[in-house]
């Protein structure tokens, strides 16, 4: 059983009793000292060290939007999704408040995710178009999904702050993914902005002057992964035709290609 945000003794997903991050030191110590991946999924998922972010959060999660009103919805941070020695990375901004602070899983259940599952469908790598819950049984394949930030942020917009607060979960996530990704897919600006340092803090060497974000951007690093930009699968992009689904389609096949996938 989970315990309800705030109460008690919080458990992960596997019901281990889990260390609590309740400010920017424990979360440097807790995501440096998790010996697997799984126990930093965990210690991730249980974090309370930005008030605003544990606020809002847990409004929303008691609140609640009209359509999920019957729901019990998750609250909490959401940690990275797919298997543990990935060749490709995908790397989003946060949370959706309806959306992964509601179901639990990181681009699921809001229409960020239909267009970004549907489009890792179709590129191979993943094991069916849609992602409604967090047990509806869909797997990646040689995939993992991450974010910049674990909290659902008011307006969709973490602080400044707050993205350094959070920035040992990611880094701690590269230093164990990144020995097996060839790819990284970077959905938008902000997720571009987040990657590099974290990039750095994990060890990788990278050039002089950071590249600008753009769709279709493509950074081969000397000793690590190619980095592709994207815009962000949001409905401000997709709605308006920023972002089309051959555009998305390009980029996974891209990522896909450089992985040398085949089947």
């Amino acid at each position: 059983m989970v315990v309800a945000p705030g109460s008690g003794h919080p458990q992960d997903r596997a019901g281990r009793t889990t260390p609590v991050a309740h400010d920017a030191a424990d979360v440097v110590r807790l995501a440096a000292s998790a010996p697997t991946l799984a126990h930093l999924d965990g210690r991730s998922t249980v974090c309370r060290a930005c008030s605003r972010l544990v606020d809002w959060r847990e409004e929303v999660a008691e609140v609640k939007r009209a359509a999920y009103a019957g729901e019990q919805y998750w609250g909490r941070p959401v940690s990275g999704f797919g298997v543990e020695r990935p060749r490709v990375l995908v790397m989003g901004l946060a949370p959706a408040a309806h959306g992964a602070n509601r179901t639990g899983r990181v681009f699921t259940g809001d229409r960020s995710g239909d267009w970004l599952y549907a489009a890792l469908h179709r590129a191979g790598l993943a094991s069916q178009p849609t992602s409604v819950a967090a047990g509806d049984g869909l797997a990646l394949h040689a995939t993992r999904i991450t974010a910049g930030v674990r909290c659902a942020p008011p307006a969709n917009k973490p602080t400044p702050e707050e993205r350094r607060t959070c920035a040992p979960w990611l880094e701690a996530e590269l230093r164990f993914v990144l020995p097996t990704v060839r790819v990284v897919v970077v959905l938008g600006g902000f997720g571009w902005t987040a990657l590099w340092p974290a990039l750095a803090a994990a060890g990788v060497a990278l050039p002089d002057r950071q590249p600008a974000f753009g769709h279709g951007v493509e950074v081969a690093l000397p000793e690590g992964p190619v980095l592709l930009g994207c815009y962000h699968v949001s409905q401000q992009n997709t709605f308006t035709g920023r972002l089309t689904e051959p555009m998305l389609d390009a980029v996974l096949q891209r990522a896909r290609a450089l992985t040398d996938l085949s089947g």
